[in-house]
């Protein structure tokens, strides 16, 4: 239950996604008079680089004034102090280039999580002395990759093939399994379902062996065995073998002709049709339980695929949150509909806890986007507005968050071929994603083309993504600062105006 509780603020230090200016209180600022600093200063006089230091990249894609975006697996400005050393001052800014500057003077860059695919190293703002390296370094290998994933590895509640992980324990009512029999049998596992098929045959042949059997030693047909004037109720059956294959003759309608039952007693007929009519049951209602549990509409979900992670970024001026959703077979979907659940724990101004709660996502259920004709891969987004469970979601307060987004895509599986029985069946995929499987600021790849006058889907592109410029604020954050714009705007407007306004001549 305490899975989904919101996690606490970390105390490492994470780059901001302004430019600030640095505040070095007095402390650090003493400890950095050393030797290493007036070497830096004299290589920035010379115009040449310091020994065994990689001279750095140019930054360039940076509008001063806008939000930066945080840093990214994979991007330049996050991998390019691989190479220098702990003991290189970081290199000078280029002449009318910006630069960021870390939150606090010991603050080192922030490490993605391993689940998000790439990894970027961590480097120190300002040079530090010997005491501190050690300390440095042991702080780097707590927030190493592995780590942090072996700190935020918690249990689903849904698997990324759909599985929920809940175990139904202690139920004292059983017998309502029972009332419904065929859905239990259909529900058994393969080796438990082809077990009690087998047993289900070979039990009705022993029992009704048996009553053979026995009839025919009361009468005293085994006795009597091989006699041609013993008029016998069962022919040519000396033991309980040839009585086991005369039952299942019987029920198989095989018919050799040597062992059957004649008409010198009642009950050998009696006994010939009650086995006739429990064979024909068990035969609809196993060959049943067998069709349908080859044919089950879950297994059509097999081809039903979702993309690994989601994405946060901006359409049509909105933050989204997007995912990416296709169908591997030719033959489609039937009135397909998607939608997605929240699974977070809270606890209310009362304090009583939740453990995890179910909200709805909406996915355009209220204007009918959540109805897909499903012929090729299709981008689903849920546009976080004040109404979605997101609205003060930012790419910070992500990284302290616990929860999960529930997938559900349902539809009716279309007939093919003769299989008639399949036809009109609901079928349901499941996935999930948690906030480690959530890439912010990044879109997908398109994966179809048109090509000899037909599109063409490319599954290889299925899972691409690549990053694009996304503000790191919340959707809240960005909707305050958008109005603020607007009445800004409409008061110079109106400011305007009032200056324009042509002064009213006097009359003749």
């Amino acid at each position: 239950m305490l899975a989904y509780l919101p996690r606490p603020p970390t105390d490492t230090s994470r780059y901001g996604t302004f430019p600030q200016k640095p505040d070095l209180p007095a402390a650090p600022r003493a400890l950095v008079k050393d030797g290493g600093q007036q070497a830096a200063a004299a290589a920035a006089k010379r115009g040449a680089p310091m020994p065994n230091c990689p001279s750095a990249p140019r930054h360039s894609g940076f509008v001063p004034g806008e939000p930066s975006l945080p840093p990214s697996r994979g991007s330049l400005t996050t991998q390019h102090h691989r190479g220098r050393p702990s003991w290189c001052p970081p290199p000078a800014p280029q002449e009318g280039m910006p630069r960021l500057y870390p939150l606090h003077p010991l603050s080192v860059a922030n490490i993605p999580n391993s689940s998000r695919g790439k990894t970027s190293a961590r480097s120190s703002t300002i040079p530090t002395p010997e005491g501190l390296q050690s300390r440095r370094c042991k702080l780097l290998e707590e927030d190493s990759p592995m780590v942090q994933a072996g700190k935020r590895q918690r249990q689903r509640y849904v698997t990324k093939v759909g599985k929920c992980q809940v175990n139904l324990g202690n139920i004292q009512d059983k017998k309502r399994f029972l009332s419904d029999i065929f859905t239990t049998i259909v529900d058994l596992k393969y080796r438990w379902f082809l077990f009690v098929f087998m047993m289900c045959y070979v039990v009705t042949w022993v029992v009704f062996g048996f009553i053979y059997f026995f009839d025919a030693w009361v009468r005293g047909d085994i006795g009597h065995a091989g006699d041609p004037e013993w008029q016998a109720c069962i022919e040519n059956v000396d033991g309980f073998v040839s009585a086991l294959l005369l039952s299942v003759e019987s029920q198989r309608t095989i018919g050799y002709g040597t062992r059957m039952v004649t008409a010198n007693c009642a009950e050998g007929v009696i006994l010939l049709i009650a086995q006739s009519i429990v064979g024909s049951m068990i035969d609809a209602m196993m060959v049943g339980c067998m069709f349908v549990k080859i044919s089950r509409p879950k297994k059509r979900a097999q081809t039903l695929i979702f993309s690994k992670n989601c994405v946060i970024s901006c359409r049509d001026e909105k933050l989204c949150l997007m995912f990416r959703v296709g169908d591997l077979r030719e033959s489609h979907m039937v009135d397909a509909k998607i939608r997605a659940k929240l699974i977070k724990s809270r606890q209310t101004a009362e304090g009583e806890f939740i453990p995890l709660e179910q909200s709805e996502l909406n996915l355009g259920y209220d204007t009918g986007e959540d109805r897909l004709f499903l012929v090729e891969p299709q981008i689903i987004c849920h546009v976080i507005n004040r109404h979605s469970p997101f609205w003060d979601l930012s790419a910070e307060s992500l990284r302290r968050e616990q929860f999960e987004i529930i997938i559900i895509l349902e539809g009716i599986v279309e007939a093919t071929g003769n299989c008639c029985l399949a036809a009109g069946m609901t079928c349901q995929a499941r996935t999930s994603y948690t906030e480690d499987e959530i890439l912010w600021g990044y879109r997908f790849e398109p994966c179809m083309s048109l090509e000899k006058g037909a599109f063409q889907v490319d599954y290889s592109r299925f899972e691409m993504t690549f990053e694009v410029q996304t503000p790191a604020a919340s959707a809240k954050e960005l909707h305050e600062l958008k109005e603020l714009e607007q009445q800004e705007h409409s008061t110079l407007s109106l400011y305007w105006d009032h200056l324009l306004q042509p002064c009213a001549l006097p009359g003749p």
